[in-house]
């Protein structure tokens, strides 16, 4: 199954995401994150050294999972990080504007322009959906 207009529609909205990585053990680490959908790719961004990161350097593939009580997106397929702090930085930007008014986000970009950022490209291979017109 892949993004119909619905479910673009769906992600246009700025709700939170629950990302999992693989755990060097195999078990799953799961985290909240921001999230914007792009084209047919999902943009993400993180500080660099949080466990996510690491296991994303390891093993680049994911699941997201997009929610509204009973309704939700569950995204599966691979990362690709990028590090340039130019790019990362900027990507950033875009995500807090997404989620935050400009008083809102004006501290938090300060603390993050302190922060080594990784943006993170979800390239969509799978989605699986619940709670939609069929």
């Amino acid at each position: 199954m892949q993004l119909t207009d619905e479910f673009r529609a769906f992600l246009a909205a700025p709700r939170f995401a629950v990302i999992a990585t693989i755990n060097p053990d195999g078990s799953p680490q799961q985290s909240v994150i921001w999230y914007v959908l792009q084209g047919d790719q999902i943009l993400l961004n993180t500080a660099r050294g949080r466990i996510k990161t690491r296991n994303l350097e390891r093993d680049p593939r994911v699941s997201l999972c997009v929610e509204d009580g009973y309704r939700y997106l569950t995204i599966s397929g691979r990362v690709t990080l990028d590090d340039d702090q130019t790019i990362a930085q900027a990507d950033n930007m875009v995500l807090a504007r997404r989620y935050m008014t400009p008083a809102e986000y004006g501290p938090w970009i300060e603390r993050f322009q302190q922060q080594q950022r990784v943006t993170l490209r979800l390239t969509i291979d799978t989605v699986v959906a619940y709670g939609f017109a069929e």
